[in-house]
């Protein structure tokens, strides 16, 4: 063998060998993994658990309020009594000493029913809270398959690349023997040579994004870094009835516009609960307790011991504050305001994307069809040229030109495959059904 094609095939050996997978992370595996472990829907997690408690009766005012008291008190003073009768009573060092204990209640009966629309609005905090962890997860595993199937495109492209390289390789070969007996010229080997660099570089380059694209997949699975895997490479799209029926239910479905009317609701109890300040407030106060006293010889008694149980009520009403609860329920009716004229954009903005996204959807589909039609009449070009160049019927160059056509044919079919995959699923995340499908 030459000696440089002995060169070349030492150099470029390690990359067929670089990188070797030993395990296939497929797609319903990946998807798990970023459900358990994505940072991002981890702390919506965490959200929904404090919405969870803030919803909770123990948060809601409805229930009283409980305290135990106790005491003690101490005096030792000097001590002058004059009585009616003109007696004087003096004493140096007269004690005293008081002790008391109590449980207390406090229990509103009525505040106007701001905590009843504060407990309603906690509730409805927490299916906002709901919501907003499904859009994290939808946008999360949006995200995920944008590097999953990147992951699988480049996978793709390194395989179409590696076969280039063969290829150029076994010109190169064939092109060395033809020369050495005489049958080609040295240019041929030249352009043999060249060729073969050119798609060792494209190779190298391939592997490399390659590998970059998997850093980017194992962050948003917050997975090893330097994890050797393999990727599903299979594409299968959905039913197009199927589409349109998700396409015509999407303003029922849409998390978005499902978050706008949330907050619509709560904007709704806080502009009531504000308007509580108008009415009046009755509590229930009660206590059970008992007191002792031990006193010195100036008091009319000794000791005292009182145990019993007391209860009250108190109406407060507060006809004027200064004007903080009037502005706070006009602020809270312009809050309601904006959250209802924000639903009416998002309602116009998502007829928009829904039409941008079937629309885009429906244009990758037929251009992957276009893309794959092409391969076939690459490949079948590049086979009839290659046969033809054994023949010596035409050159290097037009092999060489028949071997790039196919090659660029390959990798844009490739991406017109992702693309559309994608396509798809921007649709069912606009429709509402991204968690409702299988991938």
């Amino acid at each position: 063998m030459n000696r440089s094609i002995l060169l070349l095939s030492l150099l470029f050996l390690p990359l067929f060998t670089l990188g070797q997978e030993v395990s296939e992370l497929s797609k319903e595996t990946a998807v798990a993994e970023a459900l358990e472990k994505n940072f991002g829907i981890v702390i919506a997690r965490n959200e929904l658990e404090i919405a969870d408690a803030n919803s909770s009766i123990l948060n809601s005012r409805f229930l009283p309020i409980i305290s135990a008291t106790a005491g003690f008190n101490y005096s030792n003073e000097d001590q002058e009594v004059t009585f009616r009768n003109g007696e004087v009573n003096a004493v140096n060092g007269a004690e005293t000493e008081r002790y008391n204990a109590a449980l207390n209640l406090n229990y509103t009966l009525f505040d106007g029913l701001g905590r009843w629309y504060d407990y309603k609005r906690f509730k409805e905090q927490y299916n906002l809270s709901e919501l907003q962890v499904r859009q994290t997860i939808e946008t999360t595993l949006l995200q995920l398959f944008t590097v999953y199937f990147e992951v699988a495109r480049l996978r793709e492209n390194v395989t179409v690349l590696e076969q280039t390289y063969s290829n150029t390789q076994d010109r190169l070969t064939r092109v060395q023997y033809q020369f050495d007996y005489g049958q080609v010229n040295k240019l041929e080997v030249l352009n043999a040579e060249v060729d073969l660099v050119t798609d060792s570089i494209n190779l190298i380059n391939g592997r490399q994004l390659l590998r970059n694209a998997k850093r980017d997949l194992t962050v948003v699975l917050n997975s090893e870094l330097e994890r050797e895997f393999t990727v599903d490479t299979a594409v299968a799209f959905l039913n197009p009835v199927r589409m349109e029926d998700y396409y015509e239910q999407a303003p029922e479905n849409n998390v978005d516009l499902l978050i706008a009317q949330s907050n619509i609701q709560v904007s709704d109890y806080s502009y009531k609960a504000a308007k509580s300040v108008y009415l009046p407030t009755l509590n229930l106060n009660g206590s059970y307790g008992w007191n002792e006293g031990q006193f010195p010889v100036t008091s009319f008694a000794t000791s005292s011991t009182s145990t019993g149980l007391s209860v009250g009520l108190s109406l407060n009403w507060n006809l004027f504050d200064g004007g903080t609860g009037i502005t706070n329920v006009k602020t809270a009716r312009i809050l309601k305001e904006n959250q209802e004229i924000f639903e009416k954009q998002l309602i116009v903005e998502l007829s928009r994307n829904l039409a941008n996204a079937r629309g885009n959807y429906r244009n990758s589909l037929e251009i992957y069809r276009l893309q794959r039609k092409n391969v076939l009449t690459a490949q079948d070009n590049y086979e009839r040229s290659a046969e033809r160049y054994k023949l010596g019927q035409i050159s290097s160059v037009e092999l060489r030109l028949a071997q790039i056509n196919l090659l660029n044919s390959q990798t844009n079919r490739n991406l017109a495959k992702y693309q559309a995959k994608l396509a798809e699923l921007e649709l069912l995340q606009l429709s509402g059904q991204l968690l409702n499908v299988e991938f």
